[in-house]
């Protein structure tokens, strides 16, 4: 079998044949000759109707994807023609590239889909291309993803923003969290009011039902965030995440437990909460065999940090409620044992869940159903996509890499499976 039939028997170009294989300079690479069919017409590329030829502006060569250690291009003499429809004197259309582009749109989408599976440099070494190239191809992927993707059935939102690089460089994700479907739907640059306000404002462009369609918002405390739902989706319900309150409670009871460490170090007794850090901070059943051995007797001694621990452990109990009224009972009783406490760390954690209240009972009237969990589980894989290419420069390309990763977009499918 030659490689002209069997490039014919997977591609498929209508009104175009592919005459002949040839090595290229240096015999590194193969160049495959492709030619129209007799009397087809050529396709402006303004407008996608045929329109007769004018001229021809020679050869052109097209990247497709290697084969048995060779580059592979097209070679072809691009046409133009006079289209009657836009008035223009137009380059044509070819079935295998997009306007200017080296690359077809096989070796696009076959770099696309290895660079998911790795980090783009290996991509690029791998099929001895360059950094670049693969980012070009991924780039086209996704711009192509998101022109097609549709919006229309978001009824769930969860809000949460991430650190990507040192000091205060913070990104806000905007992922669709319903049951049936889990997916990145933005990213923007910064945490404020602005970028989360662009946000809506990207999807009413997209679709202007958007906002009405939402039910469910699910974000942690922060106010720019708050401001910006109540403004724009005043009818859905905000679910505070349960993740952040639970983490501001650790914060709390580690504060304690330093006040505590530093009092007993002035009296002498500082080996008393020596290693003892994550005793506390741990749920029991995480705790190792040593760890317990260790909380079970500090929990003996009458310690600041023993009724921290004692009042965050009670807590837990409030996720367990599925009425929003007794859990809101639950919640003030459990504020007024942390006031009689008098711990100042635990204080101000009841200022937050009081200031908070109504937000932190709608997970009950969701019923239980969005959580931070969710939103966090999507968080790990983001932190997961920037690790595995050892960090993005440019935020555009981290942009770029997050909607190829996590955004489920349309991709273009062809004829033929190349890998």
């Amino acid at each position: 079998m030659r490689i002209e039939t069997l490039l014919n028997k997977c591609l498929k170009f209508k009104c175009f044949v592919i005459r002949k294989v040839k090595f290229g300079k240096g015999s590194k690479s193969l160049v495959v000759k492709i030619v129209p069919r007799k009397n087809s017409s050529a396709i402006c590329s303004k407008c996608n109707n045929k329109a007769p030829g004018y001229d021809k502006i020679g050869k052109r060569l097209f990247e497709f994807i290697p084969i048995w250690g060779f580059h592979v291009f097209f070679e072809y003499n691009m046409r133009r023609v006079k289209c009657s429809n836009c008035k223009i004197i137009a380059v044509e259309k070819v079935p295998w590239g997009n306007g200017k582009n080296h690359l077809t749109k096989y070796y696009t989408k076959f770099l696309a889909d290895w660079a998911k599976e790795m980090a783009w440099k290996t991509v690029a070494n791998k099929f001895h291309t360059s950094w670049q190239t693969v980012h070009r191809a991924v780039k086209s992927i996704v711009d192509y993803g998101l022109e097609n993707r549709r919006i229309e059935n978001v009824t769930a939102l969860g809000i949460d923003e991430v650190q990507y690089h040192k000091g205060q460089n913070y990104m806000t994700l905007v992922y669709q969290i319903d049951k049936g479907c889990r997916r990145l739907l933005w990213v923007g640059k910064d945490r404020t009011k602005k970028t989360l306000r662009r946000f809506f404002a990207d999807m009413w462009n997209i679709d202007r039902k958007f906002r009405k369609n939402i039910k469910v918002v699910c974000t942690d405390m922060w106010a720019a965030y708050l401001h910006v739902i109540k403004e724009k989706v005043p009818n859905a319900i905000n679910v505070l995440d349960k993740f952040h309150i639970m983490q501001k409670m650790g914060k709390a009871l580690d504060k304690v437990r330093a006040q505590e460490a530093k009092r007993l170090k002035k009296e002498g007794k500082e080996v008393i909460l020596k290693s003892s850090r994550w005793c506390f901070l741990k749920r029991v059943f995480n705790l190792t065999k040593s760890q317990k051995g260790k909380l079970k007797e500090l929990l003996s001694l009458n310690l600041n940090i023993v009724k921290a621990y004692i009042l965050k452990e009670q807590f837990h109990k409030f996720w367990e409620y599925n009425s929003p009224t007794w859990a809101g009972k639950f919640l003030d009783n459990w504020c007024e044992l942390v006031l009689e406490a008098e711990l100042e760390p635990m204080t101000k954690v009841t200022e937050m869940l009081k200031k908070h209240r109504p937000l932190i009972l709608n997970y009950f009237i969701a019923k239980k159903e969005f959580n931070s969990g969710i939103v966090e589980g999507l968080n790990r894989k983001v932190n997961l996509t920037v690790r595995k290419a050892f960090g993005f420069r440019s935020f555009d390309v981290m942009q770029t890499a997050l909607y190829h990763q996590l955004g489920k977009l349309p991709e273009p499918q062809f004829h033929h499976d190349y890998w």
